[in-house]
């Protein structure tokens, strides 16, 4: 099953999360949205968040569900 990716980003003077280039919810506060991008990422196992930057670069990326280790190469 492929892993689906969620994003916080900033948009338009506040912080978003999204999927597949849909808004799922708007946040003044980061932390708010950092928050709200784990609940979603949680409940949609196996998942990705990644976390940006006010530039968009990426400051972090959290997985969740089956993630092996090491990983297959």
């Amino acid at each position: 099953m492929a892993r689906k990716i969620y994003w916080v980003q900033f948009i338009s003077q506040s912080w978003a999360v999204r999927h597949s280039q849909q808004t799922l919810s708007t946040h003044v506060l980061k932390d708010d949205a950092i928050a709200a991008g784990v609940k979603v990422a949680k409940l949609n196992q196996p998942s990705s968040l990644k976390i940006c930057r006010r530039d968009g670069t990426i400051e972090d990326e959290r997985t969740y569900g089956n993630d092996p280790f090491p990983p297959r190469g």
